[in-house]
C-alpha cells in the first residue's frame, strides 16, 4: 500500500473507546465500511483523512489505523 491508494475499513481496532473530549471510537465506528484514499504512512499505520464521516472537509480530522484493519480496494483506469 502507498499513499493515494484507497482501503476500505474492514474492522475497527479492539480497545478503541469514547472519552470525554475524544469520540475516537464513535469516529471508527462512522468509517467503518467506507472507503478512503491514504494520505500518509507512519510505522506501522496508515493515516486517513476521515472529516466527511463527520460533515467536514476531509484534511480536518484524521485517523491511524493498522494495515489488517483495511482492504484495498481495486480502481479502475
Amino acid at each position: 500500500m502507498k499513499i493515494g491508494d484507497r482501503v476500505r475499513i474492514i474492522k475497527v481496532p479492539a480497545g478503541l473507546r469514547d472519552d470525554d473530549d475524544l469520540r475516537t471510537r464513535t469516529l471508527f465506528d462512522l468509517c467503518l465500511g467506507r472507503i478512503f484514499p491514504i494520505a500518509g504512512i507512519e510505522a506501522n499505520r496508515i493515516e486517513l483523512h476521515v472529516g466527511e464521516v463527520l460533515g467536514a472537509p476531509a484534511y480536518i480530522h484524521s485517523i491511524y489505523i493498522e494495515p489488517e484493519n483495511v482492504e484495498a480496494v481495486e480502481t479502475s483506469g
